[in-house]
Parts: structure tokens; C-alpha cells; sequence
């Protein structure tokens, strides 16, 4: 079947030590499939750029990795401390590096009559940022095990993988690996130093006494210090792990698309989560959370699958971030404020010079008129295009150029280059740039995963904001 290519999801990192970040790009050929369809897919691209363009490697997966939005989660983290970042995913036979090497047996064939991968060996690779040269390659867990244990037999529910970075010691960051979301549920944590991979922990859903853990993941993750410990945990949709691979707790509410993690009520201790969910005999379709204990502060009963949220601060006139789904906006309180939202329920941007935050969505920006109660488009990137289907979502968002306002990498509609686009707009109020607040970083590292999610700080970010903590930082 012939196929093209077009860029897809990016990240960022400094591979080279030079104080730079370079774009850590994926390509997906047209063929990709959602886990749900059968049919064999192009090779998977990963792709290395300067920010003048320069491309510095091409990372091939190989036949043996299945190209869609579920299965390549690309960690780019300086994991060992070198000052250089590194890159990790998983690999498989065929799985061709930077320099031309082949990672296994180059002529090994798993897929099956449907074009899905369902047996032999998986790998976890880290490569060198700066080369893409194959590091340390280790047998990849989560395992697969029997696909049946994961939701289905057909192999779908089995290869549905997420990834993160995590400062689990609250000094050194962690490489974090999991599989399986609607049944079975499995986290492993790794470090990396010294040149090897060493397996921290496994958070194993099919473990007793851990039963409360399955079923309850999301399309997407985050990661923060929710306790106040000094060290991450891992919110995992409507669960929570802790740093030590235990689990912190679970709602029981299930899976669900979209969620936010971030001091969403600034006028409460600690921080909050908003998520939406799947299941439409759930208690609630939307719910809103203290993030360390998983109490629900409030939620709203939608009786369907309520497939997108939102959470942001862009309504001066109440305290803390809005949050909206299912066609309905409410602040962070609970209360619904009128009788509309703002139709981008996919990502959030810092743009324009107030503390409030504007919509993104497909190559558009747009303010929300919280007065009249409509969104006013502030940018329209002519001749860019967003990706991931009705998702939308750009290649990369996030604070690149150093003022805290944010930037947004598109492609342009043919993929022939990746354009930057960042504020014109002055601003009064000088911050910290997001990078260096952890939430927010680690939130950049897994903004490439699955169903992408907006970045959020750990502080509130919006109007009427405290003084913005110092973050705790260092340059090597």
C-alpha cells in the first residue's frame, strides 16, 4: 500500500549541551491506525532538529513497531544528569538507530494477517540526543504477557501505552513506562545512569490488593508532587501512584480523554485535578479532584461519554481556573457560569500580556469574551496545519524562546517545514520562565503521549495570582 509521511507530535530537549533546545520530531505515515483498526501501517519516524533547521539523525522503528497515536510514547529528558538530553521508546526487532544500526534481529516479522504486533520480543531503547546512537536497549516492561488480560483478545487494548518523566527520589528524574488503561494496569519506573537501565518498581493492577487500580487510566497522564513530599507522583487518569510504585489511590470512576493537573483553586491547599470520563453510567461525567487524595470536590452526572475538557483560567470575575465540558462552563468552585463555553476543548495557551489564557485549536488562538460569552480569534497561522485527527493539537506547545508566554510549533499543511510561532504582544507582568516550574516542565517531556494535553504550572497561573514561587533550579 503506498503511504506518505507528514510531521506529527514533537518534544523538546538540549541534546547537545549547547543551552539550545533541539525539536525531537515524529513522523506518521497516512496509513497509521487507531488500536481499534486492523491493517499494517508504515514505519515510524523520529527525526532530530536544530532550531535553524539543521537535522541532526533519523531514528527508523521498523516493521515491527505499528505507527498511530497509541503505541510510540517518546520520552526527550536529560535522564542521567549529563547535561545532554536523551531519548527513550520503545523499540522492537528492526528498529534501525541514528548511526544505521539495527537494535535486534533486522529481518524478524511479527505482524500478524491483521498487521498487528502480538509476539515476539519488545525492547525499551535509550538513544544519545546528539547522535540518536542506541545507548542501552533492555527488554521492554510492561510486558505483554496474554493480550487477553488487558480488555480484548484482538490486540487493542493490549499496546495502549502511555510514558513520563518523574523525580520519584525529589532529586534525579525517573523514566516512567506503562501499558493498559481499560483492564489491566501496569507502571514501571527506570533510571538511568551511568550508561544502564536499572527497573525501579512495578505498580501491577493484577497484583493483589491492588484490583482498585484497573480499569481506571486515561489517554493521558501527568506528573507532580501532589502530596508535598518532594517527590513526584504519577496521576493515572482516575487513579494515583505514589513515588515508591504504590498505589495512592483510585476514584473509581474510570477512563476517560482529557485531563488537567495543576493548582486549578488557588483559594485551597495543594493542587487539583479535572478530568472527564468515558463511561456513561458513571457517577459523573466531569469531576474535580484533590490531587492527593482523590476526594471528589465536585463532579457533574452527563449520562454519555463526555470526550473532551478543558481547564484554564479565562474569567477574571471568578477566582481559580474555569473548567468546561460537555458544552457547559463552570469555575473552579463548581458553580456554572451562564449558559456557554468556549468550543476549543482541546489546548490552552499563554499568549496574549494578561494573566488569562487563551484557547488553541487547529492553527487558530482565540480569546474568550467571558462578557458576551463568545471566543474572539486573536491568530489564524495561514498555511499551518495541527494534527491528530479531531484532536487538533499543535506539533509542539510550550514556553521555547525564554518570556513565560508560551510558543506554538505548527507543521506547515504540506510537512515541509515546522514553523515557530511566538507573542508580538507586550506584557506588564514578569514571571519566571515555565520551563524551569517542574509540573510544567515534566508536563512538556509528556505532552507528545497518546491524547495530548496543555501543559499547566504548579502554581496558579491567572488573574489575581500570588507571587509566583522561585523555582528551585539549577544550570549545569
Amino acid at each position: 500500500e503506498a503511504y506518505t509521511y507528514s510531521a506529527n507530535d514533537a518534544s523538546v530537549g538540549d541534546v547537545d549541551g549547547d543551552g539550545q533546545y533541539e525539536l525531537i520530531l515524529k513522523w506518521d505515515p497516512s496509513n497509521s491506525k487507531d488500536n481499534s483498526q486492523d491493517g499494517y501501517t508504515g514505519d515510524v519516524l523520529i527525526d532530530a532538529y536544530k532550531l535553524d533547521g539543521t537535522k541532526l539523525w533519523r531514528i527508523n522503528l521498523g516493521k515491527n513497531i505499528r505507527a498511530g497515536a497509541h503505541y510510540t510514547q517518546f520520552m526527550v529528558y536529560d535522564l542521567d544528569g549529563d547535561g545532554k538530553a536523551e531519548v527513550a521508546m520503545k523499540t522492537a526487532d528492526g528498529t534501525k538507530d541514528g548511526t544505521g544500526k539495527v537494535i535486534g534481529n533486522a529481518n524478524a516479522d511479527y505482524r500478524n494477517e491483521q498487521g498487528r504486533v502480538l509476539s515476539g520480543p519488545e525492547y525499551l531503547t535509550v538513544f544519545q540526543g546528539s547522535t540518536g546512537k542506541e545507548l542501552v536497549t533492555a527488554n521492554f516492561e510492561p510486558a505483554r504477557g496474554n493480550v487477553s488480560d488487558w480488555g480484548d483478545s484482538y490486540g487493542n487494548r493490549v499496546d495502549r501505552f502511555l510514558a513520563g518523566i518523574a523525580y520519584l527520589d525529589g532529586q534525579r528524574p525517573s523514566l516512567i513506562m506503562t501499558r493498559g488503561y481499560y483492564a489491566k494496569t501496569m507502571l514501571v519506573a527506570y533510571n538511568f545512569r551511568d550508561g544502564k537501565l536499572s527497573k525501579l518498581w512495578t505498580l501491577d493492577s493484577s497484583k493483589s490488593g491492588n484490583e482498585a487500580f484497573a480499569g481506571q487510566g486515561n489517554h493521558n497522564l501527568s506528573i507532580a508532587d501532589v502530596d508535598g513530599d518532594g517527590k513526584d507522583e504519577i496521576i493515572f487518569g482516575s487513579m494515583a501512584g505514589d513515588h515508591d510504585g504504590k498505589g495512592m489511590y483510585s476514584t473509581g470512576l474510570g477512563h476517560g480523554d482529557a485531563l488537567h493537573t495543576g493548582d486549578l483553586d488557588p483559594g485551597r491547599p495543594g493542587l487539583e485535578v479535572f478530568q472527564v470520563h468515558e463511561d456513561k453510567n458513571a457517577k459523573y461525567g466531569l469531576s474535580f479532584r484533590d490531587a492527593a487524595t482523590g476526594k471528589i470536590l465536585w463532579g457533574v452526572y452527563a449520562g454519555k461519554d463526555v470526550g473532551r475538557g478543558m481547564a484554564a483560567d479565562i474569567d477574571p470575575r471568578y477566582p481559580g481556573q474555569e473548567v468546561w465540558a460537555n458544552g457547559s462552563l463552570y469555575s473552579a468552585k463548581g458553580v456554572k457560569i451562564g449558559s456557554g463555553a468556549p468550543s476549543s476543548t482541546n489546548f490552552g495557551i499563554w499568549w496574549d500580556g494578561d494573566l488569562l489564557r487563551e484557547q488553541l485549536d487547529s492553527n487558530r488562538i482565540d480569546k474568550w469574551d467571558y462578557q458576551n460569552g463568545v471566543s474572539k480569534n486573536v491568530l489564524t497561522a495561514s498555511g499551518a496545519a495541527a494534527n491528530n485527527g479531531t484532536k487538533a493539537t499543535p506539533t509542539l506547545q510550550a514556553d521555547l524562546l525564554g518570556d513565560w508566554r508560551e510558543e506554538v510549533v505548527w507543521r506547515a499543511e504540506d510537512s515541509s517545514a515546522l514553523r515557530i510561532y511566538t507573542t508580538t504582544i507586550p506584557t506588564e507582568h514578569r514571571l519566571y520562565t515555565l520551563m524551569h516550574d517542574p509540573v510544567y516542565r515534566l508536563g512538556i517531556a509528556w505532552q507528545n503521549v497518546a491524547y495530548n494535553q496543555p501543559p499547566h504550572t504548579s502554581f496558579f497561573l491567572g488573574d489575581g495570582m500570588a507571587e509566583q514561587p522561585k523555582p528551585n533550579m539549577y544550570t549545569p
